[in-house]
């Protein structure tokens, strides 16, 4: 049985066809530069790449938010560094207050002073990176500190924070962030903790100064106070107060410090899981440049024979047989 011209013509059409798409489709992968495009270019592998693809969006999720935290948490130091400074300048001006002789015009120079640190170290509690407050705990949209009007010295009790010299309006939960699946790790301080000696506050009840412990800005306050009364006993007080609250800074500074530091060091080694998924859905998406390039060369050379062979083929006539 002979093939017809017919069907000779539409033998050799499907065939260019048939060249013609899998050349298109080589000329796609070389341009993407991935040989999965769609479920169907290689079943067995939608399964892992997807699984692939979720993981490194978790990793993705973790460094973003590991790398917001530890920008906050190195803007926080900043703020520490400015407490240390204060409470260090502080000590300098009552050393000087209890070594030296001062008249009362002198000892009211450094009492204003230290006014004026006391509204510092207010400026640094209210402290914002991206308009939150970063000692405010979960109200970090409220101011959290501000003076108190009505402070009394002669009232101040150091078990109940409605006379203190300054109010808290923040509260006392700390932000806690998962660096790793099941580890969290507090990445903030709280006001109530850093500046006034508590880890625990109770915004609708006198709160208490827990032993060991100090408000900073009672220190200050009271600083200024014993240098204006000339009080010695009262002075060496507050030179014991003051060393005692840096020290409270330096601690919890110190503490976030370490904190910063595991989230520095799980952001490197998110980072290298997120290396190691990358290669993994490489080698199930990515394209060899130079096999598909040499792929594309042999299917156009195979293209541009069957388009000669039909060429040929369409020119023959009955006339050719005679």
């Amino acid at each position: 049985m002979k093939a017809t011209q017919g069907t000779t013509y539409r033998m050799l059409g499907s065939r260019l066809n048939d060249v013609g798409l899998q050349l298109e489709e080589l000329r796609r992968i070389g341009a993407t530069g991935k040989k999965l495009n769609v479920p169907s270019d290689n079943p067995a592998s939608i399964r892992p790449v997807l699984n692939t693809r979720k993981q490194i969006s978790n990793v993705d999720r973790y460094l973003e938010t590991m790398g917001k935290s530890l920008d906050t948490m190195q803007a926080t130091d900043g703020h520490l560094n400015h407490v240390e400074n204060i409470m260090q300048r502080a000590k300098e001006i009552m050393t000087n207050a209890i070594n030296g002789s001062l008249n009362d015009a002198d000892r009211t120079v450094l009492a204003d002073e230290l006014v004026q640190m006391r509204r510092e170290l207010l400026d640094a509690g209210n402290g914002t990176v991206d308009g939150k407050h970063l000692f405010a705990g979960y109200r970090e949209d409220t101011r959290p500190f501000i003076e108190n009007p009505a402070y009394d010295p002669d009232l101040y009790d150091p078990n109940d924070s409605t006379t203190w010299p300054v109010f808290y309006q923040g509260d006392e939960n700390a932000t806690f962030l998962e660096i790793t699946p099941g580890e969290m790790i507090q990445v903030d301080l709280t006001g109530n903790d850093l500046f006034f000696g508590t880890t625990n506050w109770d915004p609708d009840n006198p709160n208490s100064i827990e032993a060991g412990r100090y408000d900073l800005f009672a220190a200050l306050t009271q600083a200024g106070e014993a240098i204006r009364d000339n009080d010695l006993a009262a002075m060496q007080q507050s030179m014991a107060d003051l060393e005692g609250a840096a020290e409270q800074n330096r601690r919890l500074r110190s503490q976030l410090g370490n904190r910063a530091n595991r989230v520095a060091t799980a952001m490197d080694y998110q980072q290298g899981v997120q290396v190691d998924l990358k290669q993994i859905l490489s080698r199930y998406e990515d394209a060899d440049a130079i096999e598909t390039f040499n792929a594309i060369v042999q299917q156009e050379t195979a293209f541009q024979a069957a388009l000669s062979v039909t060429s040929k083929v369409s020119q023959l006539s009955i006339l050719d047989y005679l």
